[in-house]
């Protein structure tokens, strides 16, 4: 069976919204769009604000089609990680009747998402003890004829575990023919391995989530990307909202692909892993932590003797952390980004005085 016979009948044959600049035309005079003939007071006449953006702009899709070694025909571009997610659960699940898969813990929004659209979801716990490591087949029965998403998140939020290499592959195979396998990347950059958009080649099931939010910087620029074959690239587009990318995000995300911007880029994602390692040291030796994971993400996943108690000691320091330990096997559980050096010097000498 082929992928696309799994999505919602009625969508087989939509026609999208016939947006002015879908059709690729372009003239010196515009006036096919109802837009104001003259940019915004105090704005930059080139930015072309009054103007609607592209839908796909193609500068932009063919820098990341680069960037992730990809042809630029597997690539949507949205709002985010988030806006890909949507879509695609509201092109392949019908409310009431279909399921998603993914495991716990991980990113709140999968679940979310779909209970939005009304899909069931089900989720393989992962043991805290054995590292949260995923379980291929024990992901796989909990798919059935109803399921039309398995998720995983690599590395996974909040965890930072690496789902990577023959457990993807795994999956991709067992579910040939009945449901999408959807890799969440956001956090890659960190991890230093291949993408799984290496697998698209031989599995047309696969889709990749990748976002510009976290290694590149962007995060209130809202750039995230789809990689997929053509089939469900070209599905997204035609359910997608007309214009999904405001033209200065995607000057911001033009300017932030320059060589000399990623190669900035890059040593950053060196700095926050060295600092990753630093910071995991330093924690794992107070006294209020019983446990600290490793990581391949941008972040840490902390046990602490009392997560409550030292939330607040951080919050009462003027920093910030994320309590998850109301996710599944993450009592007691705070998640730490890792910052700039003197910021995580801050964090560790709030906490130093912590006792269990």
């Amino acid at each position: 069976m082929s992928l696309l016979e799994r999505i919602r009948p009625e969508l087989a044959a939509f026609a999208p919204y016939a947006s002015a600049r879908r059709s690729g035309l372009v003239a010196p005079i515009r006036l096919d769009a109802n837009e104001c003939p003259w940019p915004p007071h105090g704005s930059d006449a080139g930015a072309a604000l009054n103007r609607y953006p592209a839908p796909q702009p193609e500068a932009l899709r063919a820098r990341l089609a680069a960037l992730y070694g990809v042809d630029a025909a597997r690539l949507w571009l949205g709002r985010g990680s988030d806006e890909a997610i949507d879509l695609l659960l509201r092109a392949f699940c019908r409310a009431g009747c279909d399921n998603v898969v993914a495991h716990a813990p991980t990113f709140g929004f999968y679940r979310i998402a779909a209970q939005l659209q009304g899909a069931d979801y089900r989720a393989l716990p992962l043991d805290a003890d054995a590292g949260f490591a995923l379980d291929a087949e024990r992901l796989l029965a909990l798919a059935d004829a109803d399921t039309k998403l398995v998720v995983v998140c690599s590395p996974n939020n909040p965890t930072g575990t690496l789902h990577h290499g023959e457990p993807l592959r795994r999956l991709a195979e067992g579910l040939a023919g009945r449901a999408l396998l959807l890799v969440d990347e956001a956090y890659v950059e960190f991890a230093g391995v291949e993408s799984a958009a290496a697998l698209l080649d031989r599995y047309d099931n696969v889709a990749v989530l990748r976002t510009l939010s976290k290694a590149h910087a962007l995060a209130g620029a809202r750039i995230g990307a789809l990689v997929a074959r053509e089939p469900i690239v070209d599905l997204l587009a035609r359910i997608a909202a007309p214009y999904p990318l405001p033209a200065p995000s995607a000057d911001a995300a033009l300017a932030a692909l320059e060589p000399a911007a990623l190669a900035r880029t890059r040593e950053r994602i060196a700095a926050l892993c060295a600092e990753r390692a630093r910071v995991a040291q330093a924690l794992q030796a107070l006294p209020a932590v019983c446990r600290v994971w490793p990581s391949a993400g941008n972040f840490l996943l902390v046990r602490f003797a009392d997560a409550a108690a030292t939330f607040g000691r951080a919050l009462a320091a003027g920093i910030l952390l994320r309590d998850v330990s109301a996710q599944p096997g993450l009592a007691q559980c705070l998640r730490i980004t890792i910052g700039r050096r003197e910021e995580n010097d801050a964090l560790l000498a709030a906490l130093a005085g912590a006792v269990r």
